[in-house]
């Protein structure tokens, strides 16, 4: 079992501009807790979506559990994301809006063994804001190969 799990979404930030930024937990059976303590998920092709009121990941793939048995879980199911309903009517009002969603940012493991995930209201960039993004990347890039020559 791996200790710092940190699985994250490096995408997101590319292709978006991350607004308010919250804390959920996830509601998983015990063979998916399982296989995310070994670090087997991803959510590179994960988005989140409201249902009646209650937020959800969807497609977010979570392996099936290498010693699991016929109870093993299904590797893409719909997850239920557990959050304030403060949060979550603060997150509803904002996806009604033209041009806003809710994008998965890291799932962790919290100090008390709990799985968390990171989800952020994002707004989706612009073609010449992505190429802005890439000239920050790289002169960012430049200044520290030059700083470490020195």
């Amino acid at each position: 079992m791996l200790k710092n799990i940190n699985i994250k979404n490096k995408r997101a930030s590319f292709e978006y501009n991350l607004l308010n930024k919250f804390t959920a937990g996830m509601k998983l059976m015990g063979t998916e807790i399982k296989s995310i303590r070994t670090g087997n998920a991803q959510i590179n092709e994960a988005f989140c979506q409201m249902k009646n009121g209650e937020l959800y990941i969807v497609n977010m793939y979570i392996d099936e559990y290498k010693f699991g048995s016929f109870s093993n879980h299904k590797t893409t199911r719909t997850r239920k994301l557990l959050l304030n309903k403060k949060e979550l009517k603060q997150i509803d009002k904002k996806i009604t809006e033209k041009g806003f969603t809710v994008v998965p940012l890291k799932v962790f493991i919290s100090e008390r063994g709990f799985a968390k995930i990171d989800v952020a209201i994002a707004q989706g960039k612009k073609i010449h804001d992505k190429r802005q993004s890439m000239k920050e990347k790289d002169n960012k890039r430049e200044i520290d190969r030059i700083k470490k020559s020195y």
